[in-house]
């Protein structure tokens, strides 16, 4: 059993995730480091955190697949304790225009963006039920896509427009449990999802000029996980540079 509050970070390997994971680590948070395909970069990402004398274990699963969610986080409860924060960041972008868009990556997309987040929390709102637990928090990593749109990304869209939505009924619906349920929007952060865009061109639209940092998503996430954040539910933050006001 840890012995510090429990968060859970679906798709903690690399980008977003990672620096999440590495900055709820340094907030005092024992850490959850979920992959789908890279054990190693997962395990870096563990030794960093144990490295700055930090509590992580990491846990293979794959968010879309309901069964696979269920039985982790049945495993990680037993194990590790009672998941009091869940960062819903796992994601899989397959970007084709509509009329090409093989039904596979729509499916995929959904599957792991929004499908994902909902299996997920259900599974850790179900192991909080009767739980006397303070301080629990949802936070779905969704996107500047997904309230303005972007051509060629009609799957990638829908599925953070539907996190969005999924949010807001959550707040609603958690809130008399005492669970804040809230929202981060990225804009284009230095991750390998923005690696084949024109970076240059991006720059242009973004008042503050610049690409975001994974760690200035963190650092949000960060302040959501905590007390001070108490009293903010149903909220979509933007931590895009000014690209969408």
């Amino acid at each position: 059993m840890m012995d510090r509050p429990l968060a859970l970070v679906t798709g903690a390997s690399r980008g977003i995730g990672r620096a999440v994971a590495i900055q709820l680590a340094r907030d005092g948070f024992a850490v959850v480091i979920n992959y789908h395909t890279n054990q190693e970069a997962a395990e870096a990402v563990r030794d960093l955190v144990k490295g700055e004398g930090g509590q992580a274990v990491v846990r293979r699963f794959d968010v879309a697949k309901q069964p696979e969610v269920e039985e982790a986080v049945k495993e990680v409860t037993r194990t590790e304790g009672l998941i009091q924060i869940l960062v819903n960041n796992a994601g899989s972008i397959r970007d084709h225009l509509l009329m090409r868009m093989p039904d596979e990556d729509w499916h995929q997309v959904i599957g792991t963006n929004l499908n994902g987040a909902y299996y997920c929390t259900k599974a850790v709102v179900r192991s909080m039920a009767g739980k006397r637990l303070a301080g629990r928090r949802i936070i779905n990593i969704t996107s500047v896509v997904g309230e303005m749109g972007n051509a060629g990304q009609a799957n990638y869209a829908a599925s953070k427009a539907g996190l969005i939505g999924f949010t807001k009924a959550l707040a609603r619906e958690l809130a008399p449990m005492g669970i804040t349920v809230n929202a981060v929007a990225p804009g284009f952060i230095e991750t390998d999802a923005v690696k084949h865009l024109p970076v240059k061109e991006l720059i242009k639209s973004i008042p503050l000029g610049r690409i975001g940092q994974p760690e200035d998503v963190a650092q949000v996430v960060s302040f959501l996980a905590s007390e001070r954040a108490g009293y903010i539910t149903g909220q979509v933050i933007r931590v895009n540079g000014g690209l969408l006001m």
